[in-house]
């Protein structure tokens, strides 16, 4: 239960009744352990003004507030500013946390202390969120900053040819405009948790020198976990739930081109809550067949001991479910071309080769690399050096909890493909998920997506969503059910083809019988000549589609980012200029506007 730090003065402590003491045990238990420092720090800050009339000023003044800003697509980078922050209000630090979408940008030559926490979407791009603030940055109209100190924490993946460029374009920019950096900018990999926190421990010392009074007389509570809560801990990324699978079904039928699952997952004594537009955090396992592969390439011992992150395991186990050894990342080639002294690896190493390099990595995999380029006696940690960790992989859940409680529903597409005379599937969905049965338990957390949720229950919806993209609108339909929604809902849905590939359609046409679903309209692209998307059929119901904005409606967009979502984007623009007698740059600024005030939300991937 909570109590005071060591060395706090017993005669200054409050009194607290039995109910108080309750009532901080049961906040306590629910609290993850960043947001336990969090509230450390909080109280830490306004002890002073805890149970008064007014608020009083903290014991610890900064010179300055702090500003974090963070720019993010999937959490990452928001959970890490959350983090940053919590880091910094404990050491007695006044800091505000903001979505880059959420910040007044006019604000920024008011600034002393900036720093920026920022994914790469795509390649090369800011965030969806962070596009208005980018913009600003990096025109014509953002100040001079001669008095700002700043540093950039960038995250990406290495796989992209433009890795981590948001954070680069970021960091450069302020430089332009004279600000004065704060530490080295670090680019993380997918694996970001060791590099962002060695950022944190060289910028937070800085930051603590900048105070001009220090706390030390003001008592801290410390939020510690009882036992009792650390039976029930939450789960999370680095300690998920294991999910019992309720059903696992194929959802396309015969003849179908591709194979859809509909998956679902026993939440029940888990702690878990999700709200509409989240997603499900799964962490796959590499399949046998490949891990197999591997070591009889290379000659390893699958049952030598190697040291992960958890601990000592065999190399078979760190194989299955530490490393990600299908698609090759650019460290493993630069690290096998070391190993193997490969003239052509050294040259597709070669930073001027980006291109090549990306292409050559898009048809090799690493059991191809290592057949290719075989490097006898290589020992298992050479060669686990090169890999990247194990990541978790991110579905649209497609349930909500007021029409199905402790259930979470996915909408999977199985991935499989023909690469180099072998047959591959996609580690999670062809791997892990398509071959589990009811009853299999799979290790999962709730990923919270902020910039995807429903508005007010009167207000009207615009769901565009392709394929799979259709996961989180059949979550937005159930709670709206739920809640007696009576703003109206509006569903546009692409696949190949009606017969085999109309996922969910009973529920769609049950939805427009009991007038839950205002209108729907579907696009096959293969069942004729002429291909159709959903680009096509919002430009068929343009007029109509720009009456509902003009009224007030909220756009959603969830499918692929390479072409779907970049394709609907290009469509809602010719219909903003269209229908509402705009040129190209007043529509631009139409569908910012939208975006800005969370009208227009997409989650691409």
């Amino acid at each position: 239960m909570p109590r005071q730090a060591d060395g706090a003065d017993s005669a200054a402590r409050p009194n607290l009744t039995h109910a108080q003491l309750a009532e901080l045990e049961t906040f306590a238990r629910g609290l993850t352990r960043e947001q336990a420092l969090w509230v450390s720090g909080y109280f830490a800050g306004v002890g002073g003004a805890i149970g008064q009339g007014e608020p009083q000023a903290a014991a610890a003044v900064a010179t300055a507030p702090v500003t974090v800003l963070y720019g993010s697509e999937t959490g990452n980078s928001a959970r890490l500013a959350e983090r940053f922050a919590a880091r910094l209000r404990v050491d007695g630090l006044t800091v505000r946390v903001s979505d880059m979408n959420d910040y007044k940008v006019r604000q920024l030559k008011d600034e002393h202390f900036l720093f920026i926490i920022t994914s790469t979407h795509g390649e090369g791009d800011p965030p969806q969120s962070a596009l208005n603030f980018f913009e600003f940055v990096e025109g014509r109209k953002a100040p001079r900053l001669p008095g700002l100190k700043y540093g950039v924490l960038a995250l990406g993946d290495s796989t992209y040819e433009k890795y981590c460029e948001a954070g680069r374009r970021i960091d450069r920019r302020l430089e332009e405009l004279g600000a004065t950096r704060v530490g080295a900018r670090i680019d993380c990999d997918v694996d970001f948790e060791e590099p962002s926190e060695a950022w944190m421990d060289t910028v937070q010392p800085f930051l603590a020198t900048q105070q001009q009074h220090k706390a030390s007389h003001s008592p801290v509570l410390s939020v510690v976990s009882s036992p009792s809560a650390a039976s029930a801990p939450i789960a999370d990324r680095r300690n998920p739930f294991h999910a019992p699978i309720i059903d696992n079904l194929i959802l396309t039928g015969r003849g179908s081109s591709k194979e859809t699952r509909h998956v679902e997952f026993s939440l029940a004594g888990s702690n878990l809550v999700y709200e509409p537009g989240d997603a499900l955090g799964l962490l796959p396992a590499n399949g046998i067949d490949v891990v197999d592969a591997i070591l009889a390439q290379t000659g390893l011992d699958g049952e030598a001991a190697v040291s992960v992150k958890r601990g000592e395991v065999s190399l078979a186990q760190a194989l299955t479910f530490d490393f990600e050894i299908m698609a090759a990342a650019p460290r493993f080639l630069e690290a096998w071309a070391r190993l193997s002294s490969a003239a052509e690896l050294r040259r597709l190493a070669s930073p001027e080769n980006g291109a090549e390099r990306n292409a050559f990595l898009h048809c090799h995999h690493v059991i191809d690399i290592v057949r290719a380029f075989p490097v006898p006696g290589v020992s298992a940690m050479d060669f686990l050096a090169g890999l990247r960790p194990m990541q978790p992989r991110l579905y649209s859940i497609a349930s909500s909890l007021a029409a199905a409680p402790d259930e979470a529903h996915l909408t999977v597409a199985t991935v499989r493909y023909a690469l180099n005379g072998e047959l591959r599937c996609g580690v999670a969905s062809g791997h892990t998920i398509a071959g589990a049965g009811p009853d299999a338990v799979l290790p999962v957390y709730v990923q919270s997506n902020p910039h995807f949720r429903l508005p007010a229950d009167d207000v009207p919806i615009v769901m565009i969503g392709a394929g799979t993209g259709v996961a989180p609108f059949r979550a937005f339909l159930q709670e709206r059910e739920a809640r007696g929604a009576t703003g109206q809902s509006w569903l546009f849905f692409g696949e190949r083809n009606f017969r085999s590939d109309f996922l969910y359609q009973l529920e769609w046409q049950e939805h427009l019988r009991s007038g839950l679903l205002a209108r729907m309209d579907v696009a096959f692209s293969r069942d004729q000549a002429a291909k159709v998307y959903v680009q096509d059929k919002l430009t068929q119901k343009a007029a109509d589609l720009f009456a509902w904005l003009e009224a007030g409606a909220h756009l959603y967009v969830c499918g692929d980012a390479a072409h779907m979502a970049p394709d609907v984007h290009a469509a809602l623009l010719s219909i903003i200029r269209t229908q509402g007698r705009l040129g190209p740059d007043a529509a631009e600024d139409y569908l910012r506007t939208l975006q800005r005030d969370h009208r227009y939300q997409r989650d691409v991937y």
